[in-house]
């Protein structure tokens, strides 16, 4: 079965950090570019991360960038996005997906708040 499972969202406060994680079965990861999208409530979905299959090239969204690393480990069929300084306006849902949009998992729901 070809499967994305994110997970780590939380409550954080505010400057706080979350690791979110991806694990990916059923298809070979490796040969993927990979993404983050988060859809805040009321919003629209927003691109925050990207990287290419081998890890070599990242994108990062101007909302995000300094503060959230993308990584992947293709030897673990695993996503990763490392999360700091979080503002109240990072809270969303977050899903791990293909880059080519053919796959996506179920969000993981992240919220910044005091």
């Amino acid at each position: 079965e070809v499967q994305l499972q994110a997970s780590g969202g939380g409550l954080v406060q505010p400057g706080g950090s979350l690791r979110l994680s991806c694990a990916a079965s059923g298809f070979t990861f490796g040969n993927y570019g990979m993404k983050w999208v988060r859809q805040a409530p009321g919003k629209g979905p927003e691109e925050v991360s990207n990287i290419n299959h081998s890890g070599a090239t990242r994108y990062y969204a101007n909302s995000v960038k300094g503060r959230f690393t993308i990584s992947r480990d293709n030897a673990k069929n695993m996503l990763y996005l490392q999360m700091n300084s979080l503002k109240p306006e990072d809270t969303a849902v977050y899903y791990c997906g293909t880059r080519d949009n053919t796959l996506r998992g179920q969000g993981t729901l992240v919220t910044v708040s005091s």
